[in-house]
């Protein structure tokens, strides 16, 4: 849990940097506000809930398959986090009330801090990690781990290489999830 509270003050301290335009927001003008193209398109749709919903949906399935005992809790506890990590990013995103790297507002939702699209993608490629992970031999832990992390850092680079959003956003983001990978991977712990 130690982690979790770590990876908490970091997000405490990157909002209160965006809220008040501090000093980390000028690393994010010097790295955001790129333009879209295909490859990085493709890599920030990672992001979004039809590829990392759908992601994370087969995984507890399979999970829950494989399971001899308490066959809805795994899956149930990576829907919970998923669920959660929207719940805390859209109020986020309306405190703060960030531009994006164009300087406009983000159209129908009110900001963009938090990255929706990679705080998606980190829990659900995480929890899929760890569905997957839990039964498994430490080698294909750590496969699954590695696996997650390209691919969240693949949807990072994107959202920020097209311009969607600050590096910063998809920073809090994964601090975030990281958290709420912490508490997934604990309470995934007692229930085996």
């Amino acid at each position: 849990m130690l982690l979790a509270a770590a990876l908490l003050a970091a997000l405490a301290l990157i909002t209160w940097q965006v809220v008040s335009h501090g000093a980390l927001t000028a690393v994010d003008d010097r790295l955001g506000g790129g333009r879209p193209a295909p490859v990085p398109q493709f890599l920030s749709d990672l992001g979004g809930l039809p590829a990392a919903g759908t992601t994370a949906a087969l995984c507890a399935a399979v999970a829950a398959w494989r399971a001899r005992r308490q066959r809805w809790l795994p899956p149930a506890v990576a829907a919970a986090a998923l669920a959660a990590a929207g719940a805390v990013v859209v109020p986020l995103k309306a405190w703060t009330a960030r531009t994006g790297p164009d300087g406009l507002p983000l159209g129908d939702y009110p900001g963009y801090y938090p990255s929706g699209h990679a705080a998606t993608a980190a829990v659900a490629y995480g929890c899929a990690a760890l569905l997957l992970g839990a039964a498994a031999r430490l080698a294909v832990r750590r496969l699954l781990a590695a696996t997650a992390a390209v691919l969240n850092g693949a949807v990072g680079t994107g959202l920020v290489a097209c311009g969607y959003h600050w590096p910063l956003d998809v920073v809090a983001s994964w601090c975030l999830s990281g958290a709420l990978l912490c508490a997934v991977a604990a309470a995934l712990r007692r229930c085996s």
